[in-house]
């Protein structure tokens, strides 16, 4: 018996052939939104559809009808197994560097099932702030670098440092902190990741405290604990940023993936 590859390339809801994938080698003018598929459904699927809806309408000033894109993610699901990760990009046909308006496309790739990395990590504190910050852009050459250039100065990642001083994000995860009581997120200009609103809203469900702050390397000492997350998981557990070493808190991650699980699966 053959078995189903998780690695299936759909545009516009049919199969991506070679011609139709090489002009988009250099699109860089573009937006996604990522997610992990179990049982052939997602958690959060309303918060993917908004994502691609207002970032379409900020990079192009349309968008492609939620039931057209669920249509799309229906038919790459249909041909894979019942697990998988995937990723949905919209980019206009006219390509970048252009002020034509081109027709919108959405490009479904999927590949095998993921939970990220076990950690705990260690983050490199680096100065760095994204354009459109709010928007799941692609081409974001910063990101990489900054990535290999941590790995290199003996780190696992780089979480960012806005130009207050302020931690914002890491390079493809939301940061989280913990202060014994509540979690706390940093106050920034962020990518609100569908991660991190579905753990928000089931924790504000389960009665969970949360609050917002602005918080700098010098406010590290006095936290209880610090995680990442993003599509992969809601949250791997950090144990130093630049020099300054996290307790591991336990309750925290607990809370965190309790909260994760207590969001429905739903179907495109």
């Amino acid at each position: 018996m053959n078995e189903v590859s998780p690695h299936i390339t759909h545009l516009n809801g049919r199969p991506a052939a070679s011609d139709d994938l090489v002009p988009l080698a250099f699109a860089g003018h573009a937006h996604f939104t990522a997610t992990q598929i179990r049982d052939g459904r997602a958690r959060g699927l309303d918060l993917h559809l908004e994502r691609l809806r207002s970032a379409s309408v900020e990079l192009f000033g349309r968008a492609l009808p939620d039931d057209l894109v669920r249509s799309h993610l229906r038919t790459a699901l249909r041909d894979g197994p019942a697990d998988l990760s995937l990723t949905a990009t919209v980019l206009s046909t006219a390509g970048e560097f252009t002020a034509a308006e081109g027709d919108l496309a959405l490009l479904v790739r999927t590949g095998p099932p993921s939970t990220g990395p076990g950690g705990p990590l260690a983050l490199a504190a680096v100065e760095h702030e994204r354009y459109l910050p709010h928007v799941k852009h692609v081409g974001e050459v910063a990101k990489t670098h900054l990535l290999r250039q941590a790995v290199a100065d003996g780190f696992d990642d780089a979480a960012f440092l806005d130009r207050a001083g302020r931690f914002s994000e890491a390079t493809i995860w939301n940061l989280a902190f913990w202060d014994g009581e509540a979690v706390v997120w940093p106050e920034a200009h962020v990518l609100t990741g569908t991660m991190m609103g579905v753990v928000r809203r089931q924790l504000d469900r389960l009665g969970v405290k949360q609050r917002t702050a602005a918080i700098t390397p010098d406010d590290l000492p006095a936290l209880a604990g610090a995680v990442v997350m993003n599509s992969w998981n809601p949250g791997i557990p950090v144990h130093r940023i630049g020099s300054t070493e996290l307790p591991a808190a336990p309750p925290f991650l607990q809370v965190l993936h309790r909260a994760h699980e207590a969001e429905p699966l739903t179907a495109p």
